[in-house]
């Protein structure tokens, strides 16, 4: 038996270069971390994001299009259903550039419950924002929490406009009709708790060390690399850039109101979250300063040629019959022109650009829908990350398609 110091030494081999294979992966259109019908083509290597594009399209409605083959009234109804979150922000700015076409001068009360609405849809949109924000990363609870609040917002919108969602509530020249009588009072209610249930809703996920490992540092946007790709609302702010509508251009009587524009430091998940919390905190002072002012009148512009006869003259006016059924069926002209209004939607800045002919449809109508633009900040902030972060990056970006596909 040979001893055992007389083996042959073990053959080493060198070690072989390890290879990977780079992976292409469509996450959506139908995944529900995408937020809607958005497809996401990543090229990935093991778990780590190297390059992605997001493909639009699937949710394409034509309504800019449809808006052209429509009276200026009609037009209202295709507005709330682009961005179903926040909706009144877009049944505003369509309002604000019609009204600024045709010179209409909204009463102090009709424009005081604008704002309060606007900022009550704000609102509702951050609640969704923040609830399946979470729950993309395995935080469960402050879903309900975050929905439980946004019910009692849809409880009042139900009051005043009869519906929860697409409410068709604003008009060219002030809204529909007045408030309810119950609507303020249970506002009043909802301002008293709101604020501390704020604080509840940031006590579960900022003082998270679980969500701060996952939000802080990942998605990182610049502020000049933002400002570079159009981003604006929540997501620009979170990268420190102080650029609010409301603010720079005020509109709609914002500009007497007390709020302040939260920034964030970072620019990156942690701070995406953490902005759209203090936001709603201000809407709530904003809020609140509206009930202040809310005082009697009319809510509707007098100007017959925008508005048109009130009901109860139906019942004894042929004229007021004959002039609502025109106003109805062929609408009002407009003077010829063009026009602008920037405003600051609960995902950035949302305009409208309208173009009259003199008739009484409008001949071009150009959505500027913060959701479209937002979404080419997505491949920079998700390339070196991993495939997990790109779900709460999509998620901190806020986006609708039906704010996209227009």
């Amino acid at each position: 038996m040979k001893d055992y110091l007389d083996l042959d030494p073990p053959v080493t081999e060198e070690p072989k270069e390890l290879r990977t294979e780079v992976m292409t992966l469509n996450v959506g259109p139908q995944h529900p971390s995408t937020h809607g019908v958005l497809r996401v083509v990543v090229t990935l290597s093991g778990e780590e994001v190297l390059d992605l594009v997001p493909h639009i399209g699937y949710l394409h409605t034509g309504f800019e299009k449809n808006m052209e083959n429509r009276t200026y009234t009609q037009v209202i109804t295709y507005t709330p259903r682009m961005d179903y979150l926040h909706s009144f922000a877009h049944d505003l700015a369509y309002a604000l550039a019609v009204e600024k076409l045709v010179g209409a001068v909204v009463p102090p009360r009709a424009e005081t419950i604008r704002i309060i609405l606007n900022e009550l849809s704000r609102l509702a949109s951050h609640l969704v924002f923040l609830g399946t924000g979470l729950l993309d990363l395995g935080a469960l609870t402050p879903f309900f929490y975050a929905f439980r609040e946004r019910e009692t917002i849809l409880d009042l919108f139900e009051w005043v406009t009869g519906q929860r969602f697409h409410h068709n509530y604003i008009r060219i020249g002030g809204v529909k009709e007045d408030l309810p009588e119950e609507f303020v009072p249970e506002l009043r209610k909802l301002l008293q708790v709101l604020p501390h249930r704020i604080d509840e809703y940031e006590a579960l996920f900022a003082e998270s060390p679980i969500f701060y490992e996952r939000a802080r540092g990942v998605g990182v946007i610049p502020p000049e690399v933002a400002i570079n790709l159009g981003l604006t609302g929540g997501s620009l702010r979170a990268s420190g850039v102080n650029y609010d509508v409301r603010k720079a251009y005020p509109y709609a009587g914002y500009e007497t109101y007390q709020f302040n524009v939260p920034l964030g430091e970072h620019g990156d998940v942690f701070d995406r979250m953490l902005i759209r919390i203090r936001e709603m905190r201000e809407s709530v002072k904003i809020i609140q300063q509206a009930l202040e002012r809310l005082e009697p009148g009319p809510v509707r512009d007098p100007n017959p040629q925008i508005t048109p006869p009130p009901r109860h003259l139906l019942e004894t006016s042929m004229e007021a019959v004959i002039y609502h059924f025109k106003h109805y069926t062929e609408g009002f002209h407009p003077p010829k022109g063009e026009v602008y209004v920037p405003t600051e939607s609960a995902r950035g800045e949302l305009g409208y650009y309208i173009v009259s002919d003199g008739g009484s449809m409008p001949y071009r109508v150009k959505v500027r829908a913060p959701s479209f633009v937002n979404l080419q900040s997505l491949p920079y902030a998700c390339k070196g990350e991993q495939v997990p972060d790109m779900v709460a990056i999509i998620a901190s970006l806020d986006p609708v398609m039906g704010d996209v596909d227009r």
